[in-house]
């Protein structure tokens, strides 16, 4: 497939994905509750096609804008978040009709030539953006207890199940952290450029953190107990009350867990989901264990280690080698509408033996999210220069991610109290 066409099954791929996402929801579900973690649905479905217009058609082919107040509606940079409940958003069915004029006027650009020469970085960035404001519009239906996407997926059903306990010794050594330049068609400033850095020997768990294991944490009252805190993480605790995972809840003697609408009963070897920064953190005290950080993680799952050598010579752009994701490799693209066993998808390893370093759940990292050396923002600056030092970095995707998005290399920045992200974790031995 040449890279128009390819370009062009993107956009339309992307397009009916936020359709399918947003299809089944009333127009009192689109705007819903004002939360601070939670955009409000009718407005951020009319951003997606504002932002691919501003990018792809008013900036690369210089063309004036398809509606007047485009700007002053949905321009995140510019409008604050609480008022997005309180605008004069446009009619479910005109915004509609704008992420089609939209979408069309982009693959009109793309069946020439030229034209599409000229855009391929801004319809690739344009890609990239909806992708992840599709994530977002799961998280929001399982942050306001929406029904389950099916349009997108079915529900899991069991794979080659059950724990994955251990670690794996990583040797260490100089290692290139970062993306290369002409590495992918489309790479984000923040992962610019691969730069390389010593590191130390170290061990990493085969698989992340399980629901079980955290169960353990919970019911020996590490909540509760100081000692496993940092000093902010016990902060927030104590400000939020909290006591177990946001969508947890102890149903006589056995623990629940919200998925979107329904209650279920914890999948012991599923992993952990939706526990922030912090939360990670004490469960690491707990299990005097430690989080990766981003070097660390990157190098397990991408080195290729020459012969076991201290040396790292190679790496791989998934954990598996080249080859792009599949669906017996990785959890990804909302295909089981949630997360499988830490177990399954042993043809996804590392070339040192990590599971699921792509797929099922973003995986928290210690590391602050800061620039790379040499850092230049890209056209649009306010993708990741404001976040620097205020976030945390996660790694790998998770099983809503869209399978083109993510890549060994790709740096995904939260505040360390969302609890809302599809986040769970893997430690390191100290």
């Amino acid at each position: 497939m040449d890279t128009r066409s390819e370009m062009a099954r993107m956009v339309e791929d992307a397009r009916r994905r936020t359709f399918a996402l947003v299809a089944d929801l009333t127009d009192q579900q689109l705007i819903g509750p004002k939360l601070a973690i939670v955009n409000p649905l009718h407005w951020e479905i009319g951003h997606v096609a504002w932002f691919q217009e501003r990018w792809v058609l008013r900036h690369a082919m210089r063309r004036a804008p398809m509606r007047q107040n485009g700007d002053a509606l949905y321009d995140s940079s510019t409008v604050p978040h609480d008022t997005r409940w309180d605008l004069p958003l446009p009619s479910r069915a005109e915004t509609l009709r704008y992420l089609e004029t939209v979408r069309d006027a982009a693959l009109a650009i793309l069946s020439d030539a030229d034209r599409a020469r000229a855009a391929e970085y801004f319809v690739r960035l344009s890609i990239a953006h909806e992708d992840m404001h599709d994530e977002a519009f799961i998280i929001t239906r399982q942050t306001l207890g929406y029904p389950s996407p099916e349009s997108i997926g079915s529900p899991v059903v069991p794979l080659e199940g059950g724990a994955l306990e251990g670690d794996v010794p990583i040797p260490g050594g100089a290692f290139t952290l970062g993306a290369s330049p002409g590495e992918e068609p489309f790479i984000h400033d923040n992962e610019k450029w691969a730069h390389s850095i010593d590191v130390r020997p170290f061990k990493i768990a085969r698989a992340p953190v399980t629901q079980s294991q955290f169960a353990e944490f919970v019911s020996a009252g590490g909540y509760q107990q100081r000692r496993y805190w940092s000093d902010e993480g016990w902060r927030w605790r104590e400000s939020t009350g909290a006591e177990h995972p946001v969508y947890w809840r102890r149903e006589s003697d056995r623990w629940q867990r919200r998925d979107f609408h329904r209650w279920v009963a914890l999948e012991p070897h599923r992993p952990v989901i939706h526990v922030n920064w912090f939360e990670a953190d004490a469960f690491c005290r707990f299990a005097g264990r430690r989080l990766p950080t981003e070097a660390e993680w990157e190098m397990a799952a991408a080195g290729a280690p020459d012969g076991g050598s201290a040396a790292v010579l190679g790496k791989r752009r998934f954990p598996w080698g080249e080859d792009a994701p599949t669906f017996r490799r990785a959890n990804l693209d909302g295909k089981w509408l949630g997360c499988v066993d830490v177990a399954a998808f042993p043809e996804g390893d590392s070339a040192f033996g990590c599971r699921q370093m792509i797929g099922n759940v973003w995986e928290w990292t210690q590391s602050p999210f800061e620039p790379y050396p040499g850092f230049a923002a890209d056209p649009y600056q306010d993708y990741s220069q404001p976040w620097f030092g205020t976030h945390k970095v996660l790694r790998g995707g998770c099983w809503a991610t869209r399978a083109r998005l993510i890549r060994n290399s790709w740096r995904n920045f939260y505040t360390p109290d969302r609890r809302d992200v599809l986040a769970g974790f893997r430690t390191c031995a100290l």
